[in-house]
């Protein structure tokens, strides 16, 4: 068994915390679209009486279809991690990987939701959208991700062509 270089290290450590960032994000979708946004959207009713009534109109929080929409990027997390440690990748493609990952995050979570969403609409006559605020800190994380996403490859982009510029 070889010994890791501290690029290797750093490149695992970054591989293990984005993919349990992505991770984390996926799971707190899925509460958000299963659990709080139909509370938030029928209020005064329990989620058994939600699920209830909603199965009563044909419709369904479509947990299925929510957990494998939100499985494709935990998915590509897992993919990417494998990837950068096995290949030996720089830090920063991991780095730059993940931030795309949670930024696409919010497309996801839109995707994953919209089944859940219209099921609500169908069976409460109510938008299909979120009521519930806590999928405010889902796209905070995705927009947060493209800024940092953008800074970092203006930031690389800088010294590399500063690097390159003749004295």
């Amino acid at each position: 068994m070889t010994r890791m270089t501290r690029m290797q290290r750093r490149t695992l450590w970054i591989s293990i915390v984005g993919a349990l960032a992505v991770l984390a994000y996926a799971a707190f979708a899925a509460v958000q679209i299963l659990v709080l946004n139909p509370l938030a959207a029928a209020p005064g009713r329990t989620l058994d009486e939600i699920r209830f009534a909603m199965s009563e109109a044909g419709e369904s929080l479509m947990p299925g279809q929510a957990l494998l929409v939100l499985g494709i990027g935990v998915a590509l997390a897992v993919v990417l991690a494998v990837v950068v440690v096995r290949t030996g990748a720089h830090p920063l493609v991991p780095v730059m990987g993940f931030l795309a990952l949670l930024m696409l995050g919010a497309i996801g979570y839109f995707a994953a939701s919209f089944g859940a969403g219209m099921g609500l609409a169908d069976a409460f006559g109510i938008s299909g959208g979120d009521y519930s605020p806590w999928a405010v800190p889902l796209y905070a994380v995705s927009v947060l991700s493209g800024i940092v996403l953008v800074a970092v490859g203006a930031v690389v982009s800088a010294r590399r062509s500063g690097a390159a510029a003749p004295d």
